[in-house]
């Protein structure tokens, strides 16, 4: 066989395959867009909660620092009076109605301790607020810094927590 009298050879380039669709995914990134919404949620849920607890924490702060301060110009029992109301508000938004509504006198005392007071409601300056409501004055030997640093610290601790 002579190449010179072979017809030509039909020969043909080669042809690569088409490139893959960009639509539909492949099931893996399907399973990656779901891990990626979820995480996306997640991390928005937590968020917005850690931000109402952060707002309301900070709208009571900003109540019994108002408070505090019309107690520290006029040391009236009925100043007095509406921090430890603004207390038992925060307790019964935090606690159990039927736990708290109820307690009065020493039983609310022992309940500031057991929900962060840690003894010094009962034992120590926030003792006064026992009488508030019925006295005429406030004792003369009234710490109000020490007071006020107490109450401070089981407001922050109540309004930090959910509720």
């Amino acid at each position: 066989m002579n190449i010179a009298t072979q017809p030509a050879l039909q020969l043909r380039d080669i042809h690569l395959p088409a490139a893959p669709a960009f639509w539909p995914p492949a099931p893996g990134w399907w399973v990656v867009a779901a891990l990626l919404v979820l995480l996306i949620g997640g991390a928005a849920f937590f968020g917005w909660r850690r931000h109402r607890v952060r707002a309301r924490e900070r709208r009571g702060m900003r109540t019994l620092v108002a408070l505090e301060a019309g107690f520290r110009a006029d040391r009236t029992p009925e100043r007095l009076a509406s921090i430890s109301a603004l207390l038992r508000q925060i307790a019964l938004a935090r606690f159990p109605r039927r736990q708290v509504a109820s307690l009065t006198g020493s039983a609310w005392l022992r309940f500031l301790d057991a929900s962060g007071g840690d003894g010094r409601f009962v034992d120590g300056p926030g003792r006064v607020l026992l009488g508030v409501p019925y006295q005429r004055a406030l004792p003369t030997d009234l710490d109000v810094d020490a007071l006020m640093t107490l109450i401070r610290a089981w407001v922050r601790i109540n309004l930090g927590r959910t509720a």
